[in-house]
């Protein structure tokens, strides 16, 4: 019997599919801790955790194992991370560093999936426009809570959006623009932070796993190549956006076929990661050139829209 028999229903070999993969999480905070606590349930294989900062007491709101004593200690969220996965399933590997991901980038070239946990507009462009020169398909969550004028109520909403090489990006449905960065640019450095709470974050985690899941796994007959939800806490509702249909078969223009990848990347030299044992990275290391899996990734993704 194995911890895993209660999930057959994904498929022909999916525990080895997951075992196999390596998932990128950048941004251990929020939704990201639900989404790394899943991910060992689900036995992903690998991980990779980025992220440079430390628990803090704001954070018990909505940080998935952390406590206390981890605020106390100042733990970093991806030893937090770390621990959970293990608790779970001591055999996963597990690469981290503490450090913003553009430090870290090396450590994601081996990624099957990167998930993205970011609050800035941003760095949720800089972390696509990488996974799309990467061949690396890209889970982004986002929640924002909206005040209401003359009252004391708040909307609650959020999307989750995956983002492949060949699909619609985050700029064509309007999620990154010109003018949010812009604004973003202008806040910089402002005092205060985003409004975040624990169960929307859990339903946008979930609904981002389902999309791993979806891609690893032989679950479901025709897998989401794009996939656009989005959620309304004061309803409790997720739906696809409408947004995402008007996009259907158009190219996208911010990312031409002939943009994406670099012939020159060779994969192997990022996998050798999966056979190390955890490695927690405290300094960044330089990497002296970008180079791209365009045919090893390539393949990957041919391979998980194939079915056994």
């Amino acid at each position: 019997m194995s911890w895993l028999d209660r999930q057959s229903f994904l498929g022909t070999k999916s525990d080895a599919r997951l075992a196999a993969a390596t998932i990128g999480l950048v941004g251990l905070g929020g939704g990201n801790s639900h989404v790394v606590q899943q991910l060992a349930h689900l036995g992903i294989g690998g991980f990779v955790l980025l992220d440079d900062d430390i628990i803090t007491l704001t954070n018990l709101n909505r940080l998935v194992g952390g406590t206390l004593d981890d605020v106390g200690a100042e733990r970093s969220k991806i030893e937090i991370a770390a621990r959970v996965i293990r608790a779970v399933n001591p055999k996963a590997q597990i690469v981290m560093r503490r450090a913003k991901w553009q430090e870290a980038g090396d450590l994601l070239k081996g990624c099957n999936i990167i998930v993205g946990g970011l609050d800035h507009v941003g760095s949720k462009d800089e972390l696509e426009s990488f996974c799309r020169r990467f061949m690396i398909p890209y889970i982004d969550m986002g929640m924002d809570v909206t005040a209401l004028p003359d009252t004391w109520e708040s909307l609650v909403s959020g999307q989750v959006v995956l983002s492949t090489p060949g699909e619609p990006c985050l700029r064509c449905l309007q999620l990154i623009t010109d003018e949010k960065l812009k604004a973003e640019a202008q806040r910089y450095g402002a005092a205060g932070s985003r409004p975040q709470v624990v169960w929307p974050n859990g339903v946008l985690a979930s609904t981002a796993v389902g999309l791993v899941v979806q891609l690893i796994t032989p679950w479901t007959r025709d897998p989401l190549r794009s996939a656009y939800f989005a959620y309304d806490a004061n309803l409790g509702t997720i739906m696809p956006s409408d947004r995402l249909s008007r996009r259907r078969g158009k190219p996208c223009p911010h990312y031409p076929a002939k943009a994406v990848g670099d012939p020159m990347f060779d994969v192997r030299r990022y996998l050798d990661q999966r056979d190390k044992p955890a490695i927690l990275e405290e300094q960044p290391q330089r990497s002296d050139s970008w180079v791209s899996k365009i045919g090893q990734l390539w393949a990957w993704i041919r391979g998980i829209f194939s079915r056994d």
